[in-house]
């Protein structure tokens, strides 16, 4: 899928965020600035505790940065929140257990701002297509296995129509097999809907896998530290995770995190065209 190249979704100006006051402070970003274009694919990674979380909160108006400006489609963060142009999915799915799957996908309807379905047009039945789960509807949270679970987080996300979908590590908790088989998934719901996704993940490979530009951070206080543009076909079935080329990129991203928590310049946009096929890692990297 092409992303728009002259629409910015998410637009991070010097964002900075510190908790606490006084000898308490806890400086968690330093300073990051990035540009997330209408219909991207990106994905954030980095060591525990570097502040991925943190920056996917802040562009979901959770927490409020300590400096910088954020804009969202050329608005501000709240405004977006009230406009519900975007969804979150967290690692831990929050069904509610008493409510059916249905039920908990149409939670939005009935808390926060009023939403009205016909205006929206929105048809509950092709978003639990969409995250096919056609069958389950009147399935209650514990007569799910732990990734239709999250099918089911997912899918409340999506009823609301978002323009931009905040995902943060949402398929940590599951098996590789389970995780691998919703990948593919995301990737498929991601091309037919045309969202912006953002995506934290510990995983190198999944970064590489779903993304079409990863964001490496590094160390607390964290600064993008590099980006790198992801080379893979746009069709991208669960062999591709074994081939050579998912290999390359995994490897250029282990290298761009090891990097990250050293004294170092971040470089420019990295390309994987010719990195790993005989130019020395000094290339990709400028140390101080």
């Amino acid at each position: 899928m092409d992303y728009n190249i002259d629409r910015l979704a998410i637009n991070l100006r010097n964002i900075g965020v510190t908790f606490g006051k006084g000898e308490k402070q806890l400086e968690a970003i330093k300073s990051v600035s990035a540009k997330i274009k209408v219909g991207e694919f990106v994905s954030l990674i980095g060591h525990s505790g570097c502040g991925k979380s943190t920056l996917l909160r802040v562009i979901a108006d959770i927490i409020k940065p300590s400096k910088g400006e954020i804009k969202i489609f050329d608005g501000d963060p709240s405004e977006a929140r009230t406009k519900r142009q975007f969804s979150m999915v967290f690692q831990k799915s929050v069904l509610l257990p008493w409510a059916t799957v249905m039920e908990n996908i149409l939670l939005p309807f009935n808390v926060g701002p009023k939403l009205n379905r016909s205006v929206l047009n929105v048809d509950p039945k092709e978003v639990i297509d969409l995250v096919q789960l056609t069958g389950f509807e009147n399935s209650k949270p514990s007569e799910l296995s732990g990734g239709m679970q999250q099918r089911v987080s997912i899918a409340r996300a999506l009823i609301t129509r978002p323009s931009i979908l905040l995902m943060d590590e949402p398929f940590g908790a599951l098996d590789e097999l389970v995780r691998d088989t919703l990948n593919v998934e995301l990737l498929r719901i991601w091309k037919q809907t045309g969202m912006t996704v953002v995506f934290v993940t510990h995983s190198l490979q999944e970064a590489a896998f779903v993304s079409q530009r990863v964001f490496v951070m590094g160390k607390r206080p964290s600064i993008i530290s590099n980006t790198l543009d992801i080379k893979l076909p746009n069709e991208r079935p669960v062999e591709l995770k074994d081939s050579p080329d998912m290999g390359r990129h995994v490897s250029i991203l282990r290298k761009m995190l090891n990097k990250s928590n050293r004294n170092f310049t971040p470089c420019n946009v990295c390309d994987v065209e010719g990195t790993l096929m005989g130019r020395k890692n000094s290339e990709y990297y400028s140390k101080n």
